[in-house]
């Protein structure tokens, strides 16, 4: 089905004539699967980290920076030019190819057999996945009106939850019991399969503003558009500073459990998969729809509701790492989990709330870079660095002292989520009276 949807959105341009419709939820379903996917793919090496340590000899750090920077590069510095096409062109299709392509991407790892191989299936796996989440933005925001978009985009980015609850113990399973290439062969597979599904069954959107795709604002007038907005700048930053700790943590973690509380990789797997993927599903879907509900009599909410999981989450995080007792410790990253997720469906909104409907998919983009270029480089490397580092004072429980370290960084983007509330006002405001240039578009 490669033609637009039927049914338009709202003559205002709020989409509110689109919300929850059976296409509506049959998309959003897919593309929150399609999102879990991207997350296994990428997370998979965390569970089998000590697997491929052992049979490819290699170190904390160069694994660190194997699963950070080598992924990072594309997948940030491709997120721009692609959200670009997404602005103008068909983001189902956009979406799909991305798919197929990571999943592609997936199945080699899988068959690799040294440290460089490992390095560019996971840098061209980075590339695939920058066609990931902006498109996806922007096809649900033109799915959803202001009134339903913070839950449908808290739910697609519950597909982490869902990936973390489901697929990753399933990944360690197999992993385990059939080796950890056996566990990239499964996940890439399912993932190609997804990609024909999304592509068959899911229309286009009709665009909210019913702009033609030429008359897509240029990235200079986004650019331009987005300096001007402060509570971006600001979001941007504390996104950058929680995600050093979601990518320490989403690496890391299942080796902490392995090395400091003696887990098998399945262990490790069934223990954090669960407790993480059902923490954060309730955490995003429960945060989305309260601060979509809140929203409605202040905006602000949108960035406050964040802030303050941010700020619960830390203590939840140290009670994980410092904890001997492994319920205990468990109980900690529940709530961590539960607390840190909260942010994801309300930044998103707020994000596509503060720019017109043609600037999302590219507003999405520039946020990713910058956060993704700062967390998923310095998360993971730090740790690993440290841990190479500490091993000789610590031993195996180095990994518990890197990790504390990176928890610190929550801290500081609450402070930075509500400094952003107070610019979001205005922001909103300057949104809905913005007027586009007239002339071609580069």
């Amino acid at each position: 089905m490669s033609g637009e949807s039927a049914r338009p959105s709202a003559p205002d341009g709020s989409g509110a004539g689109s919300d929850w419709t059976p296409m509506s939820v049959y998309t959003l379903a897919v593309v929150t699967v399609i999102y879990a996917l991207s997350f296994l793919d990428r997370s998979i090496l965390s569970i089998v980290l000590p697997l491929i340590k052992k049979e490819l000899h290699i170190s904390d750090t160069m694994l660190g920076l194997i699963t950070g920077f080598a992924f990072v590069l594309l997948y940030s510095g491709l997120g721009v030019p692609i959200a670009r096409f997404a602005d103008r062109g068909n983001r189902r299709n956009i979406l799909a190819l991305g798919c197929a392509a990571w999943s592609l991407m997936t199945v080699l790892t899988g068959a690799v057999t040294n440290v460089v191989q490992l390095a560019l299936t996971r840098f061209l796996m980075g590339a695939a996945e920058a066609a990931g989440i902006a498109p996806t933005t922007a096809l649900l925001s033109d799915r959803f009106g202001p009134k339903g978009r913070p839950l449908a985009l808290s739910i697609m980015t519950s597909g982490s939850g869902l990936a973390a609850l489901l697929m990753l113990p399933a990944a360690g399973f197999i992993a385990q019991h059939y080796g950890w290439r056996s566990a990239y062969f499964v996940a890439g597979a399912f993932g190609m399969g997804m990609a024909t599904l999304l592509f068959l069954t899911v229309p286009e959107p009709v665009r909210q503003d019913k702009a033609s795709k030429a008359e897509a604002p240029s990235f200079a007038t986004v650019w331009t558009w987005l300096r001007t907005r402060r509570s971006f700048g600001l979001m941007c930053a504390a996104g950058a500073f929680l995600a050093v700790t979601t990518y320490a943590t989403i690496t890391w973690t299942p080796t902490f459990l392995m090395r400091v509380h003696g887990l098998t990789p399945g262990e490790a797997a069934s223990a954090y998969g669960p407790i993480r993927g059902l923490s954060s599903i309730i955490g995003v879907i429960g945060g989305g729809a309260l601060a979509g509900w809140a929203a409605r009599r202040d905006p602000r909410w949108l960035l406050l509701l964040p802030a303050i999981g941010a700020a619960i989450s830390v203590p939840a995080e140290l009670l994980f790492l410092l904890s001997d007792n492994l319920p205990l410790a468990l109980s900690g990253l529940a709530l961590a989990s539960l607390a840190g997720a909260m942010h994801f469906g309300p930044s998103y909104a707020a994000m596509a709330a503060i720019v017109p409907p043609s600037m999302r998919a590219t507003t999405a983009a520039i946020f990713l870079f910058c956060v993704n270029m700062v967390g998923q480089i310095v998360g993971p490397l730090a740790i690993g660095w440290l841990n190479d580092r500490w091993a000789g004072l610590y031993g195996d429980e180095a990994v518990r002292y890197s990790m504390i370290l990176a928890t610190f960084c929550v801290a500081i983007a609450a402070v930075l989520m509500v400094l952003a509330s107070l610019r979001l006002r205005e922001d909103l405001d300057a949104a809905k009276t913005f007027a586009p240039q007239e002339g071609p578009t580069p």
